[in-house]
């Protein structure tokens, strides 16, 4: 058990992994700090937290946990407000959904005292945000990535896998550059397409009128456009190597399907649109995976 959850950021994530730890029984305290006032309060009204700080640093004043559950652009601003108190004995995690760039800024900030840092990222989430939305059951049966570094301590990685796996989640270790490849592919260009997709709609002059005829198969693929629009800013932003080479490749079969459809070439369309059909219906979710 951990004495003191110093929770910065206590939105939908921090909100729901505060819930979790004192459900599982995993923590004693959680003081809560967040850029917005009401915010805090709001937390401390709801029972996420049980005492409200003034300010990151103090929020982090006697932790033996510290989860930063912020945008991942805020990351080295607020590893730098924290800086003066991060100790040997503390676990620092974050949930951020890019792992190089809050490697990097880790490494900036924390030079020798890295080794306690834990980059973690929980396939877990939902389209709204804030801690109203806070659920104890966000992160349940869901996967988690570690993407340690050649300098986080193993005692470290251990502690927060015991910690994830005592939330019921299956936990995953691989590196940042990888972590970042692979969802570029599988979360971050689909999010870009979906934004793209809703813009282009509703940028025609009779979009509002084609949207009201849409059906279940467009909420489904459009559903990822109601996310959180700060967050995907920066998240987009941050992995924008590994996303623009993504886009790359859909721009390519986007254009091959587009040629065999101007040219009329019906069994080369059909192939593909088959092929397709055939990955879909024979990808399974792993596990735990969102």
């Amino acid at each position: 058990m951990f004495e003191q959850l110093g929770l910065i950021g206590c939105g939908l994530m921090g909100g729901s992994f505060a819930l979790a730890l004192k459900r599982a029984g995993l923590v004693r305290r959680v003081v809560g700090y967040s850029k917005s006032p009401s915010t805090t309060a709001r937390a401390l009204q709801m029972g996420v937290i049980d005492v409200e700080a003034p300010s990151a640093l103090l929020a982090v004043s006697g932790a033996d946990l510290v989860l930063l559950a912020v945008p991942v652009a805020a990351t080295e601003t607020t590893l730098k407000a924290i800086r003066h108190l991060v100790n040997p004995d503390m676990l620092i995690m974050d949930v951020g959904s890019s792992k190089r760039d809050v490697v990097d800024a880790a490494r900036r900030v924390l030079k020798l005292d890295i080794g306690v840092f834990v980059p973690c990222h929980p396939i877990a989430g939902r389209e709204v945000s804030g801690v109203e939305n806070a659920d104890v059951n966000l992160y349940a049966g869901r996967q988690v990535i570690l993407t340690p570094i050649d300098r986080t301590l193993a005692a470290k990685v251990d502690q927060a896998t015991s910690l994830w796996r005592g939330l019921g989640c299956e936990v995953l270790t691989m590196s940042p550059e990888a972590h970042d490849a692979a969802f570029a592919a599988v979360s971050h260009l689909p999010h870009l397409l979906t934004f793209a997709l809703m813009n282009s709609i509703t940028g025609q002059a009779d979009g509002k009128d084609y949207l009201s005829l849409a059906g279940s198969g467009f909420r489904d693929f459009s559903r990822i456009a109601a996310s959180d629009p700060q967050m995907w800013r920066d998240v987009l932003i941050a992995n924008r190597e590994e996303l623009g080479r993504q886009a790359e490749l859909f721009q390519q079969a986007l254009a091959e399907l587009q040629q065999l459809i101007a040219s009329g070439q019906a069994d080369d369309l059909e192939r593909l649109i088959n092929r397709a059909s055939h990955a879909r219906a024979n990808w399974r979710v792993s596990p735990g995976a969102r």
